[in-house]
């Protein structure tokens, strides 16, 4: 029986298409890994860090604290309580600057402590009012700014302390490959990666710390800024002529006069006395 051309030409490309998949299936297939390769778990690398491991992991938990506890501190809703302002608003309606004195002074928040040492100056004058508050309102934000900061400061020290703990962990490992020879130097590159894992553990601590500090120094301005304008809007046109010479508020006054000073004889109710040494006195012509 003859075979046509035709048929013979088609069965011989099919198998050759047979026959040419199954070889590229078989150099395509996976190549089994080395037998000295080992997954490692998150423990056994941590444990490989080395003894700086603990103060890292420490710093960790302190990260975590601090963005947690900042993200509160920082908060509007913290720095000025909006009940707190709508009761110190309703007190200046009424001109009762005693009860907003007592109010703050009870109800204490970084805008309640700002305005109790604004209205406790009133009677000084417009321009000592201000300048108190303006110093009340920048220890506030350096209150804040200083525990802000602890988040930079365990930003910069974790690399450190990783890169220590790399630095100590070669030493060792050359001192051991220097002792033993180094016959295979795939064990000088493990010692390596080992010893590498405290410089990365560290800079996972460190790149979060720098982000929050920054996030939050910025969260905390936010909110100072709005302290202030607070007070702004609540001293405005504040009748600072009403009010002069009169002590609002419980401190004690400490300054007196001089106790050099006097009454004069003739009765006039004018002070006299004799300048002591040590003080001068200023003549005016």
């Amino acid at each position: 029986m003859k075979i046509p051309s035709r048929t013979f030409f088609s069965a011989a490309a099919a198998a050759f298409l047979f026959l040419t998949t199954a070889c590229l299936a078989q150099e395509a297939s996976p190549a089994a890994p080395p037998p000295g390769v080992q997954t490692k778990t998150l423990w056994e690398q941590i444990k490989e860090g080395g003894w700086v491991m603990f103060p890292i992991g420490l710093c960790s938990i302190a990260t975590l604290y601090l963005i947690g506890d900042g993200v509160i501190r920082t908060s509007r809703k913290k720095i000025a309580p909006p009940a707190q302002e709508e009761a110190v608003k309703t007190l200046f309606r009424q001109g009762d600057y005693v009860g907003a004195y007592n109010y703050c002074k009870e109800n204490t928040s970084p805008l309640t402590n700002v305005l109790r040492v604004g209205v406790s100056l009133l009677g000084e004058g417009k321009a000592v009012a201000e300048e108190g508050m303006l110093g009340a309102l920048a220890k506030e934000n350096s209150q804040m700014q200083t525990y802000i900061s602890y988040l930079s400061v365990i930003g910069v020290c974790t690399p450190m302390i990783g890169l220590l703990g790399t630095v100590t962990g070669m030493i060792k490992a050359f001192a051991k490959l220097g002792a033993s020879g180094i016959g295979d130097p795939s064990g000088l590159s493990a010692a390596i990666g080992e010893v590498l894992v405290a410089t990365a553990s560290g800079l996972v601590i460190a790149i979060p710390a720098f982000g929050a500090f920054y996030f939050l120094r910025n969260r905390a301005a936010d909110a100072i800024h709005h302290v202030q304008d607070i007070v702004n809007s609540l001293f405005r046109k504040m009748p600072y002529e009403s009010l002069a010479g009169v002590h609002l508020g419980d401190e004690e006054l400490y300054a007196a006069t001089p106790n050099w000073m006097v009454p004069a004889e003739d009765g006039s109710g004018r002070m006299s006395g004799r300048i002591p040494t040590g003080a001068t006195q200023q003549l005016s012509t």
